[in-house]
Parts: C-alpha cells; sequence; structure tokens
C-alpha cells in the first residue's frame, strides 16, 4: 500500500487553515478565537511536514518543532489573558473589549443585536414522597 500523495496533505491543512480562519473572524468568544488560530497553526504545521516529507529532508519538520513549541507558550500567554479579562468584565465577548482601541478609532458595531439572557429559571419545588419512616430501636440504640 503506498502512501498518500502530497496533494491531499495539502488539502487537509488548507482545510484545517481555512476553517481556522473562518471562525476565528465570524466567532466573538475569545477562547474559541483563541482555538481556532491555533487550528490555523496546526494546519500550517501539517503543510510543513508534507512538504519536508516530500522533498526527504528534515527542515520543515524541524521547524514545525519550534512551531508547536511557540503554539503552546502562546497558549498559557493567551489563556491567562483571557482568565484576567473575564476577571475583569465576567464576559468572553470581544464586542465588551472596545476601549481597548486606539484612540480616535470608533467603536465597531455588531449588525445585529444580541440576544436577551434567558430568565433565570425558578427554584424547583420538590414534594414530599410520603411520612418519614419511625426509626426501629436497632438504628437508635447505641453500644
Amino acid at each position: 500500500m503506498s502512501a498518500p500523495a502530497l496533494p491531499n496533505y495539502l488539502i487537509v491543512g488548507a482545510i484545517l487553515f481555512a476553517l481556522g480562519v473562518i471562525g476565528f473572524l465570524t466567532r466573538r468568544n475569545l477562547i474559541i478565537m483563541f482555538l481556532c488560530a491555533e487550528m490555523m497553526l496546526q494546519g500550517v504545521a501539517i503543510n510543513l511536514v508534507a512538504f519536508a516529507r516530500y522533498r526527504g529532508n528534515l527542515q520543515g519538520q524541524a521547524f514545525v518543532l519550534f512551531i508547536v513549541t511557540v503554539a503552546a507558550c502562546e497558549a498559557a500567554v493567551a489563556l491567562a489573558l483571557i482568565l484576567m479579562l473575564f476577571k475583569r468584565r465576567g464576559s468572553l465577548d470581544v464586542s465588551l473589549w472596545q476601549d481597548l482601541r486606539e484612540a480616535g478609532q470608533e467603536p465597531a458595531t455588531d449588525e445585529e443585536p444580541l440576544p436577551p439572557e434567558p430568565p433565570e429559571p425558578p427554584d424547583p419545588h420538590l414534594t414530599p414522597a410520603g411520612p418519614e419512616p419511625e426509626p426501629s430501636p436497632e438504628e437508635t440504640t447505641h453500644v
């Protein structure tokens, strides 16, 4: 059985990269945007490994090791930043961070407003299942 051809790997890498770009541009949750950026890095890494295998050298694979190392460091910093942003505003919605833009730049507005938050459900009221049984004498005596 022969190994898959180079175009197959390139197609998979391009699909991963395209899905990452689409997710990054269409979502407003910081964690999902972060995961989409990671997906784009993985798409590039697949392409680099595929080209290295096709050319018969290890340069692309060595470069992927650096990409994975930088991605791990970036993940730690990004998750710490996301936690701090959530702690400050209580939400991960990117539109709440309009005040971080440059001076003189108009705020970006969404074409459609956010849906209203659902009302909190009432506390459940459980009905009793019946009378509580009388404790037996064996259970109440302690030796």
